[in-house]
């Protein structure tokens, strides 16, 4: 009995954290034509800027819908899209697996 009350906790858990997550990805609004300063940072070794920083922190949670564009995903996965990341200090956010 212990064991079933402890999975109901944790699946409860884990269902309001992929719920907050969820609310915070919409509060985002994903327009990648906001990210339109960086694009310089991912197709060349130019820097990125402090305001293209600025515009992927707060970008950071529409990180997994722009990966599933395939005509984002070309600037986001490759060394520049690395680099960029790095440069501006964010982390690499870690996207659910669909089948």
């Amino acid at each position: 009995m212990k064991n079933a009350k402890a999975t109901s906790v944790a699946i409860v858990g884990l269902l309001l954290v992929l719920a907050n997550s969820a609310l915070v990805a919409e509060s985002v609004k994903c327009n990648p034509v906001e990210l339109i300063s960086c694009l310089p940072a991912f197709v060349s070794p130019k820097p990125p800027s402090l305001h293209c920083c600025s515009k992927l922190k707060e970008k950071l949670p529409c990180y997994c819908t722009y990966i599933k564009d395939p005509a984002l995903a070309k600037y986001i996965n490759n060394p520049e899209g690395e680099k960029v990341m790095k440069v501006c200090r964010l982390p690499s956010p870690k996207c659910p697996v669909t089948l």
